[in-house]
């Protein structure tokens, strides 16, 4: 599958809100949205224009996909999955793509973004109730237990990044035993675990047009 190569940074300025992309780099003075906080682009400081429908609709979808560091196809999939499945179609969206194996490292302090959450789970450190998972889309189910397992390397990075977020609460959803570098899915995510400004219901009206 491919994967953005451009600057994370860049995303982030034409959303106009940080999507904490870059993990630890987003706290600090360097982070583009403190310097910088208007569009990419040789126009990016000029005057904005008032958004259409369509427009306010596009900007949500972009945001999401952003967040959980995805492509158009690919998320043209979860929604598709979303509407065949029972229960409100936007929550069922945000509910899978909270359940991602990279998003649930993230949300543990595992990783300090999503984007390190795939390095982690794709260079095999990941077992899921004592298997091994490489596929940071895998969708975690209540009562799954997640471990890390280290060889040579990785375990200072983890370590670093459990110190850094030790502060960051930990959802309601998940259970962590920092310690042993274990956790456990206690329930699915519900609408009200998801706490980053989103707006699913434009992200509906965009597909439904």
């Amino acid at each position: 599958m491919g994967r953005y190569l451009g600057s994370s940074c860049r995303l982030c300025r034409r959303e106009g809100e940080k999507l904490f992309l870059k993990g630890t780099r987003c706290m600090t003075y360097r982070c583009a949205m403190e310097r910088r906080a208007y569009a990419p682009g040789q126009h990016g400081n000029a005057r904005k224009a008032k958004l259409s429908n369509f427009g306010l609709q596009m900007r949500e979808k972009q945001k999401v996909k952003r967040i959980y560091g995805m492509f158009e196809k690919q998320f043209n999939n979860y929604f598709g999955k979303a509407v065949t499945t029972k229960g409100v179609t936007g929550t069922v969206l945000l509910q899978m793509l909270e359940r991602r194996l990279d998003n649930v490292l993230y949300q543990l302090g595992f990783a300090t973004s999503r984007k390190q959450g795939r390095q982690i789970v794709s260079h095999g450190f990941v077992f899921v109730n004592d298997h091994k998972v490489n596929i940071p889309s895998c969708q975690v189910k209540e009562n799954d237990e997640i471990a890390l397992k280290f060889k040579k390397k990785g375990k200072k990075t983890v370590d670093d990044n459990l110190k850094f977020s030790e502060n960051r609460a930990v959802p309601a959803w998940l259970e962590i035993d920092r310690e042993h570098y274990k956790a456990k899915i206690k329930r699915l995510p519900a609408r009200e675990d998801i706490n980053f400004p989103v707006n699913e219901q434009l992200i509906i009206e965009l597909y439904s047009r």
